[in-house]
């Protein structure tokens, strides 16, 4: 990516946005805020779908999705989970398998309601732990993995953090923040935030769906990461049966795509470039 002209590039990803198609989609009982960008991408490629973080959505992601279908040119899905964004407000609690939910009934449930196969999934922190529970457990094809800052077992320096911010959200106008992307921020933060600090979270671990996965992976994690230790990009290195590319980027924290975007769409890019 980084050869293109950056004048072109921009024109490229303002014109993907420019041009996405923001729709609600019933899938698995729930309707979901989707994006499709760059429709008019080659159908026959893998398309990338985009896996947020665990207070993300379709908004909070900004303009990455973008920059990456054009780094690629590949149609792209980006969605806000059950609870998030513009999706269905949260009307229980998480319990300690919301994700392989997610990645297993109603990440499978919304990529056959749009006839969408064979998927590059690009995660980041719990939408990174999605995709390879996906990857590992629901038994469907997949053309490669982008893990950004997975979580394959619960470490102290999580919990530490995310402790921190339940106090800050306490504290602070959070709520009124994340009231921008979220239709209810507070259930929203409290389904996401509880869960992680849940004694029974403690023993969250999926090291052993990673033997199963036989796909490129590409695993991308900040030096600096208040929520997770290089320990978590060697679990999946030595877990995946497949090829696995690791980067460990310097100056970064827990999300690559904003902290070193040029490195990550670079290596994003040329990931891509090889499936």
């Amino acid at each position: 990516m980084s050869s293109n002209n950056p004048r072109n590039q921009a024109r490229s990803i303002a014109a993907i946005m420019a041009n996405a198609r923001n729709f609600m989609q019933p899938a698995a009982g729930r309707m979901l805020e989707c994006a499709m960008l760059n429709d008019e991408a080659a159908s026959n490629a893998p398309p990338l779908v985009f896996l947020h973080e665990g207070l993300g959505s379709v908004a909070m992601w900004r303009d990455f999705p973008a920059a990456v279908s054009a780094a690629t040119d590949r149609r792209a899905l980006v969605y806000s989970r059950y609870g998030y964004g513009q999706s269905d407000i949260l009307q229980e609690p998480f319990d300690t398998a919301y994700m392989h939910d997610e990645g297993t009934v109603a990440l499978p449930g919304l990529l056959d309601a749009l006839s969408m196969e064979n998927p590059i999934l690009i995660g980041h922190s719990d939408g990174a732990s999605i995709a390879l529970l996906h990857a590992g457990l629901s038994g469907r094809k997949i053309a490669g993995l982008v893990l950004m800052a997975p979580h394959v077992f619960v470490e102290q320096i999580s919990v530490n953090s995310i402790a921190k911010i339940a106090a800050l959200f306490d504290e602070s106008d959070m709520a009124e923040k994340l009231g921008r992307y979220h239709r209810d921020s507070r259930r929203t933060f409290r389904g996401w935030n509880d869960i992680w600090l849940h004694p029974a979270f403690r023993d969250w671990n999926i090291e052993n769906c990673l033997p199963v996965i036989d796909c490129p992976v590409l695993v991308i994690q900040g030096e600096d990461d208040e929520y997770g230790s290089a320990e978590q990009i060697v679990a999946v290195e030595q877990g995946v049966s497949g090829p696995c590319t690791t980067l460990m980027l310097p100056n970064c924290g827990h999300s690559p795509h904003r902290d070193q975007r040029d490195q990550v769409l670079d290596a994003i890019g040329e990931f891509v470039g090889r499936l």
